[in-house]
């Protein structure tokens, strides 16, 4: 009989670790979201060779800031490989002292604003590859990982525009203007005609410039007519 209880006793406590397990994980992962940070990463930062570049983090967590905060970097290269730290923050930046980003990695970020960036001096080719960033701030210690991808290239297609736009204006300008003042000039040309013509004797382009405009306008046809007229026929002018 005492066999027979115990067994029935054994039953009922699988079944109540059954019915608890569900609860009992539902809870873990509510508590684990409740502490968790979400962390913002650019997917892809490109930059110039030489030239200073930031790599952007930022996160928001639901506790408070307080110095047991932390920030590490780490990074792969392009190749491949294990991941290698080259920043940690507590407090203080502690940037890496050893390997090829010694004395290259500084601290831009300012944690009471959600911001763990940091900026890269002289990047080079090789700095291409994976950089994650990762904040804790206890209890807040689960978070996403977001990757940012580092592209370092030269800046020669820019000046090769930038000395093709500038060959082109030098070409161009000099033609443009050309033709500008053959257009003025021939403009002015056909006005003093046009006065000669009308006036019927002859006067300097001084005399024609400083009498008063006439009111009368002429056809469009009659225009067009008299300034092929003036154009093709140049060498029957009478001289001033």
């Amino acid at each position: 009989m005492r066999c027979g209880e115990a067994v029935v006793a054994g039953g009922g406590c699988r079944l109540l670790l059954l019915l608890l397990l569900p609860r009992g994980l539902l809870l873990l992962l509510g508590v684990c979201k409740a502490l968790s940070l979400e962390i913002k990463a650019s997917p892809k930062v490109r930059a110039f060779l030489g030239e200073q570049v930031s790599l952007q983090c930022s996160f928001k967590s639901s506790s408070p800031i307080t110095e047991s905060l932390t920030v590490d970097w780490t990074y792969r290269p392009l190749t491949g490989g294990q991941m290698e730290s080259i920043f940690h923050y507590q407090s203080v930046p502690y940037p890496t002292t050893v390997g090829k980003f010694k004395d290259r990695i500084s601290w831009v970020g300012n944690v009471a604003k959600g911001d763990a960036s940091i900026a890269i001096q002289s990047p080079v080719m090789s700095d291409n590859g994976t950089f994650i960033c990762s904040v804790k701030n206890p209890p807040d210690v689960y978070h996403n990982i977001p990757q940012t991808m580092l592209i370092v290239t030269e800046r020669g297609l820019s000046f090769q525009l930038t000395s093709a736009v500038l060959l082109s204006i030098l070409v161009f300008l000099p033609s443009v203007v050309v033709v500008v003042l053959l257009l003025v000039r021939m403009g002015r040309k056909f006005g003093v005609l046009k006065e000669k013509k009308k006036s019927g004797c002859k006067k300097s382009s001084i005399e024609v410039s400083d009498e008063p405009e006439h009111m009368e306008t002429d056809s469009c046809l009659g225009k067009l007519r008299d300034w092929f007229l003036n154009c093709v026929d140049t060498d029957e002018e009478d001289p001033y």
